[in-house]
């Protein structure tokens, strides 16, 4: 009688394995969690903790076949059971080798083992038949272990937690496809991380007992490599038909009329093609569609023209002037210089000065950051100010809100004459208060103010500039003084920040640049200002208080 002979498990087979079997000994669901995304919070990983159990840790190996696969394993000290189907590992194997799952043998074998705290958990062995033909697949996925995992099972899975669970892990690892096993009645989510440092940590799998059909096609939808680059290359077309709403005012209209019949004869559209417009900006979370009737949402509402606070007047911008210097940002990425001026032949503040309309276009939008304006009265107390100055203050917003928060205060408005036009509408509340002042805030300003506010006016300029204008204003202001910067603040680590796209905007259309807090700091100290406080804004923004050091000019 002749002996079976196991097949030979190649070196870099039988280290993977040990690898994976020491990962279940040495960790638990919280370890293995703090490992992969380090960045998770004690909070956040304390609630992923209590829906989900680690499981099992799973390496791919690569036997010539399965003949003998068990019986060698055993020998090494690993008892697996019987060999199931691997659906979801298979159907991957054979897209990334373009080879028909027809030929890919493809199998699972569990060993029992224990976590850390003695809990039941299972190394989980994929194997697929190696003949020689298909070695290339063997070295490539060795080299790259992209189907080596940890998993975390949920054990009271439903669609609302699978989905809330995806979304949580989404945030820190890329969706990377997953699956529905009939053979186990278990639906699979893959999530990958390619940039860790530790491979047995690169990939993550939630498996829940059940099919959950929706959840499984938004994954793997996510998951498909072109998907998110091509949200971001048509970003423009986003860009564009929020801008066309607003010159159609159809937020207006649709607080009245819902029927895309009525809408189009309305707005003087084609029927037809302000029905596909309507249709995307419903996938954008502009308008929510009934059959051939929209509503408008709370976000498309934020374009209305007869609200406070609307974001028209930079849907207008930024679809209209802004839009088109940005098709020249490659340039200014090549020479640092910004492109708008070589767009329209003038940088953009005499540009738009020049142009009535544009020039009122502009201080609208300036004054479309209500939310900011309206917290910066309410997180900084101004009681005891008498005279604030506002430098730059375009349209006068901030300073009306100001003024209107403390009716003790007077104050100063310092802007171009073709602003300050636009500031008597602004201001005409406070008049008795307030007193307009033309000039050129870079040559000189009123020094005989208690505050003095510069908001979002050093992101327009460059270094040099900005540590002129700040020594202007340090010659100029009283000594007892406040100066209140306000400023998106780039972060200093690996943080999600509007300050981010917008210091790409300001290199492109304006010339100046977004700063961290600590570059802002050391601008301050080299005009004499010793920042005292950061305090935290809507949109990213931030107000920087700073006082005048003592004894500096």
């Amino acid at each position: 009688m002749t002996a079976t002979i196991a097949p030979a498990l190649a070196p870099e087979d039988l280290d993977r394995l040990t690898s994976a079997a020491a990962l279940i000994g040495a960790g638990d669901t919280d370890s293995v969690l703090a490992a992969a995304m380090p960045s998770l919070g004690t909070a956040e990983r304390t609630a992923l903790t209590r829906y989900t159990r680690f499981t099992h840790a799973a390496v791919l190996i690569f036997p010539r076949t399965f003949d003998g696969l068990r019986e060698e394993l055993t020998h090494l000290g690993v008892r697996v059971g019987a060999m199931t189907p691997s659906v979801v590992v298979r159907d991957r194997l054979s897209a990334r080798y373009g080879v028909p799952v027809e030929n890919l043998a493809v199998g699972i074998l569990r060993a029992r083992l224990t976590d850390r705290h003695g809990a039941r958990c299972e190394l989980e062995i994929f194997a697929m038949a190696t003949p020689e033909e298909f070695d290339h697949i063997a070295a490539d996925e060795r080299l790259h272990g992209r189907e080596n995992h940890f998993a975390l099972a949920v054990p009271h899975a439903d669609p609302v937690l699978l989905s809330g669970l995806r979304t949580a892990v989404s945030t820190r690892m890329l969706p990377d496809g997953g699956g529905y096993n009939e053979h186990e009645d278990s639906t699979i989510l893959y999530f990958r991380d390619a940039q860790h440092a530790v491979p047995a940590y690169r990939r993550l799998e939630l498996i829940s007992a059940g099919r959950f059909p929706q959840v499984l096609a938004a994954h793997q939808r996510e998951s498909a490599a072109g998907t998110r680059l091509l949200g971001l290359m048509t970003g423009a077309w986003a860009t564009q038909a929020i801008a066309a709403a607003a010159a159609l005012r159809l937020p207006d209209h649709l607080m009245t009329i819902s029927g895309l019949q009525a809408l189009a004869a309305e707005t003087g559209a084609d029927r037809d093609a302000l029905g596909r417009l309507l249709r995307y900006l419903a996938t954008l979370g502009l308008v929510r569609a009934h059959g051939e009737h929209y509503l408008l949402t709370d976000m498309g509402a934020l374009l209305r023209s007869d609200v406070e606070g609307s974001l028209r007047p930079l849907a207008l911008m930024y679809g209209g002037p802004f839009y088109q210097s940005f098709g020249a940002l490659t340039d200014a990425v090549r020479t640092g210089e910004e492109s708008y001026a070589k767009v329209f032949g003038a940088h953009h503040f005499k540009h738009m000065a020049a142009d009535p309309v544009l020039a009122e276009l502009f201080h609208q939008s300036m004054a479309a950051s209500n939310a900011v304006f309206a917290d910066l009265v309410r997180v900084v107390d101004l009681s005891d100010a008498r005279e604030v100055v506002d430098v730059a203050g375009g349209n006068g917003e901030l300073l009306s809100r100001v003024l209107a928060a403390n009716p003790a205060a007077r104050g100063t408005l310092v802007e171009r004459p073709h602003a300050l036009a636009s500031a008597e509408t602004t201001l005409a509340a406070v008049a008795d208060r307030c007193r307009l002042v033309a000039g050129d805030f870079t040559e000189s300003v009123p020094g005989h103010g208690d505050v003095y506010l510069l908001s979002r006016v050093l992101h327009d300029w460059d270094d040099e500039q900005c540590r002129g204008i700040l020594a202007t204003l340090a010659e100029a202001m009283p000594a007892h003084a406040e100066l209140l910067v306000i400023e998106r603040l780039l972060p200093d680590g690996d943080v999600e920040s509007l300050a981010v796209a917008w210091d790409v905007h300001m290199l492109c259309n304006v010339g100046g640049r977004e700063r961290t807090e600590s570059h802002y700091r050391a601008l301050l100290a080299g005009a004499g200002f010793e920042l005292t406080a950061t305090i935290a804004l809507p949109l990213d923004t931030y107000v920087l208080r700073a006082s005048r050091v003592t004894g500096t000019a």
